[in-house]
């Protein structure tokens, strides 16, 4: 998923379908977008594209015919969504031939992607994609590096095999951060050890503010270094005197397990697995003297 710098020459003239055009929607920046699919390489090969895949073909729309470099450009410029699976023509952005969904123009030879899928009609260049059936979309691999995970629904790591807290068909939900869709997602899904899915980015965003679990409060990374910090600092930091022997009722948001604790302002340890991602379950209380 790593991006690179490319330089493209002058594109081509605009078009009605182009969405800075006379009757078309968006701006400058979406315009040079969709410009970008009509660049090639020396050659003749695939080198333009728009800012989510590189392509040299433009898709005809089975919703509206207009054209669009990619699904993702067509839904950001219409009111409405482009079914992928229901592409059947395409355009050549050399020659502007317009003809079914394969993978070299048939009038000039361009080469339209590196990658192509005849169900998903992604045309991009070679990042090692392959088409998972069960997913129903394509995944970027390498294949042999991933297994899918029939509970959950989705394809995980090699690594996560046996490894990973299987929630039935988790990748159909949203993620619970920016409430955007994750299994048709380009961005990377995190599996957190609850085994709910968060986007990379979005993970990394919430480290910065917290460690837990947006939906079900579960610690979403390991905390046990952190929690023997805690065990000195509570050591260290004796309560006053009239909360000394107070008593408290606390649930473990990390194995869910209830418990009485000493009160303390630092936290309060789970006596069943020492986390101290707790919460208060009830009244503090004072011991009988």
């Amino acid at each position: 998923m790593n991006s690179t710098s490319l330089v493209f020459p002058q594109p081509p003239p605009l078009t009605a379908s182009c969405p800075a055009s006379p009757g078309g929607r968006g701006g400058a920046a979406r315009c040079r977008a969709w410009c970008r699919a009509g660049t090639m390489a020396a050659g003749g090969e695939q080198e333009g594209g728009c800012e989510h895949y590189r392509r040299g073909c433009l898709l005809r729309a089975p919703c509206c015919g207009k054209l669009y470099p990619c699904r993702l450009c067509h839904d950001g410029a219409e009111e409405h969504r482009l079914d992928r699976f229901r592409v059947a023509e395409v355009q050549c952005s050399r020659c502007r031939l317009l003809q079914k969904a394969q993978q070299r123009c048939e009038g000039c030879q361009s080469l339209f992607g590196e990658y192509y899928c005849g169900v998903c009609h992604l045309f991009d260049r070679d990042k090692k994609q392959y088409h998972c059936d069960d997913c129903g979309i394509c995944r970027i691999g390498p294949k042999e590096d991933f297994f899918h995970c029939s509970k959950c629904n989705l394809c995980l790591s090699l690594s996560l095999r046996g490894k990973h807290k299987c929630i039935e068909n988790v990748s159909r939900q949203d993620c619970p951060i920016c409430l955007e869709d994750i299994h048709t997602s380009r961005v990377e899904a995190r599996v957190l050890p609850c085994g709910h899915l968060l986007h990379k980015t979005c993970y990394e965003e919430m480290l910065k503010e917290g460690y837990r679990c947006p939906l079900c409060m579960h610690s979403a990374l390991d905390m046990r270094r952190y929690w023997r910090q805690l065990d000195d600092e509570v050591a260290q930091t004796p309560m006053p005197t009239e909360y000394q022997n107070m008593m408290v009722e606390i649930l473990c948001n990390d194995c869910n397990a209830r418990s009485t604790v000493q009160f303390h302002l630092l936290g309060m340890k789970c006596t069943n697995c020492e986390s101290y991602n707790t919460a208060q379950d009830g009244k503090c209380k004072q011991p009988a003297e």
